[in-house]
């Protein structure tokens, strides 16, 4: 009574009410998909309050307790509409909330998607999926969009220090090929494997070798090989497509399983989020490498990769590349300029300068500096917060591996410039001329990569994932959370073009999200522990596979550009081959593992051999 009182005298005396509390509410909110609100600084008389979205068709109350003065909900709007947010118990100023469609998130990615599909220009389709979502979170105004995409959008993209880190690693790395290209290095290497790589089996053997020996991080992966392998392949008359195939499918894969990498402090660090969630003690690490047998399509991609090789048979677009490339002699199609093959004389192979040393001690610098550099930035950073644990896993978890990327290509880009001068192979403006060229072949990468982050980050403001998520129903068989969680976070690893996104996003959710329903289900604590390894492994495997498919993924444009291939067509050759690894995960992997407790090493026993029968019926030689 009293406060109705004193708001009368304030309106007839022309007083302004003072609002000590505000509602904070996202810009707008996807209708069906959970959101957050808060409020602060309530009395400490109110213990709840009603909280009223009104729109002109819709009326929704909530009731919300208080607790120590604050609101924090989780709540949802189920139709879209722009809502008059108010509070009834409090002098609370009202808001406006907009709620568009879910599905609208879905939009900016899947647009991308097809129309690079179509029209096969890569910026041109990443753009247009931008524009539309910038279009839709800037409430559809076109003129704003279209600053907001410039000056906002991708400013924050380039803003950001681990793109930078990125970017500039990127650019080293080709600053160091330029270098290993002009002074003979490369020439060398491939003189020394063409011994070895004297055949197409061999060559796409030795490719796919050096794949899993480049273990400790996707983007070096993608771009030594590459870079490194394309004249021996192209000799060879491999086809680009399959080159950037066997480059793309030993990146991630094996970053994301092998126990030292620049992927394990990230993934383990998420797991440790998921638990502390559900309060487990448990070690994450150890969590992670319980889980790695559980990892079914990361460990069959690297193997059928190997299969593909060895035994020579392809199909779908891929064999239909490499016929191209056998009989033709064209390793690339005709949007693609390629150096014409000469099987008596090769300028690249008969070079007197073309000394093996030269290209791999670059090489050498960058995968021993970044391992180096890993374990000194972790020591580094355990001892600045007076750590006592220096294990192997404390430190890679602490590590900073962006710098240690950095550091390595530096200084190999440095070392490989000392060598050609010192050796007189060429002098140092050269080297720098080299060097220079080098860094500007990767500008058409970094631009690609560029947008490609650009919808990431409007997929991420437009809660793309959350929409996807929210379509998981809540009453279901825990024993299915494993394959399930795999085709969610593969959709969205897909949509959204990053394995890391995904996995940032849905880690934190799926490990709560597990564990209560194999409770409530009434599973015991084994059967528990064992959905639990297949959940951790599904979302790190899901998110590579979605990856692996998507057109718009950083890896998945780097292993074309680096391998000189035609990304549309890098992308339609490769997505058979990870359709039938990631269907074969779910139905051979997941689904008998989480069902039947069947040991994981049976299920990829299971799936290697259903593998080679699959190649031994439906396979063709090129040749």
């Amino acid at each position: 009574m009293l406060k109705r009182t004193f708001l009368i005298l304030a309106v007839l005396f022309g007083f302004k009410t003072s609002y000590s509390q505000t509602i904070e509410l996202p810009k707008f909110v996807l209708s069906s998909v959970p959101f957050d609100l808060s409020i602060t600084e309530i009395p400490d008389s109110i213990k709840s309050v009603e909280i009223v979205f009104k729109s002109e068709d819709q009326s929704y109350i909530h009731n919300l307790e208080v607790y120590d003065g604050e609101v924090n909900a989780n709540i949802s709007i189920e139709e879209s509409d722009t809502y008059k947010v108010r509070c009834n118990d409090i002098s609370v100023k009202s808001k406006d909330l907009k709620v568009i469609p879910g599905w609208f998130s879905i939009v900016p990615p899947l647009l991308a998607i097809l129309l690079a599909l179509i029209l096969r220009q890569v910026i041109v389709s990443l753009s247009i999926g931008i524009f539309s979502g910038v279009l839709i979170y800037y409430n559809f105004n076109p003129l704003v969009a279209f600053l907001r995409f410039a000056d906002t959008l991708m400013m924050d993209v380039l803003i950001d220090r681990d793109h930078m880190f990125i970017i500039v690693f990127t650019l080293l790395i080709g600053g160091v090929v330029g270098i290993i290209s002009k002074n003979g290095g490369t020439a060398g290497l491939a003189k020394e494997i063409t011994k070895l790589a004297n055949n197409a089996r061999n060559g796409m053997i030795a490719s796919w070798l050096m794949g899993v020996v480049i273990f400790f991080d996707d983007y070096a992966n993608s771009l030594i090989i590459g870079n490194m392998m394309r004249p021996i392949t192209d000799r060879l008359k491999i086809s680009r497509e399959k080159l950037a195939y066997i480059v793309d499918s030993t990146a991630a894969p094996v970053a994301s399983i092998f126990i030292i990498s620049t992927w394990i402090g990230y993934e383990v660090g998420l797991i440790d989020e998921g638990l502390k969630i559900i309060g487990s003690d448990q070690n994450a690490y150890d969590m992670f490498i319980s889980s790695i047998p559980y990892s079914f399509y990361p460990i069959a991609a690297i193997f059928f990769v190997f299969l593909t090789s060895y035994m020579q048979r392809d199909f779908g677009p891929m064999l239909y590349a490499e016929r191209r490339a056998r009989k033709f002699g064209k390793v690339a199609n005709d949007s693609i300029e390629t150096e014409p093959i000469n099987d008596k004389s090769d300028e690249l192979f008969e070079n007197e300068n073309a000394k093996w040393y030269n290209g791999a001690v670059p090489i050498l610098i960058i995968l021993i500096g970044t391992i180096i550099g890993l374990v000194y930035t972790g020591i580094q950073s355990i001892d600045s917060q007076n750590i006592t644990d220096y294990s192997i896993q404390n430190i890679i978890n602490y590590s900073d591996a962006y710098s240690s990327l950095l550091w390595s290509s530096f200084t190999a880009a440095v070392v490989a410039i000392i060598m050609s001068v010192y050796q007189k192979i060429i002098p140092l403006h050269e080297s720098i001329a080299a060097w220079e060229k080098g860094i500007k072949s990767m500008f058409a990468a970094v631009l690609i990569l560029v947008f490609a982050w650009a919808i990431s980050k409007i997929t991420s403001d437009l809660k793309t994932a959350d929409y996807v998520i929210s379509l998981l129903s809540d009453s279901i068989d825990p024993k299915l959370l494993p394959s399930i969680i795999f085709i969610i976070c593969a959709v969205i690893g897909f949509s959204t073009g990053t394995s890391w996104g995904t996995m940032a996003i849905v880690m934190p959710i799926v490990i709560p999200l597990t564990y209560k329903v194999g409770t409530d289900f009434g599973l015991l604590p084994d059967d528990l522990q064992i959905i639990m390894y297949g959940v951790i492994s599904s979302v790190l495997a899901g998110s590579v596979f979605g990856d692996h498919c998507s057109p718009i993924a950083d890896t998945t444009i780097l292993s074309s550009l680096a391998s000189k291939c035609n990304h549309i067509d890098h992308v339609r050759t490769q997505l058979p081959y990870a359709l039938l690894v990631g269907v074969l995960s779910v139905g051979l992997g997941y689904l008998p593992s989480a069902y039947y407790g069947l040991s994981p090493f049976y299920s990829i026993a299971a799936i290697f051999v259903t593998l080679i029968g699959f190649l031994f019926m439906f396979g063709k030689k090129a040749e």
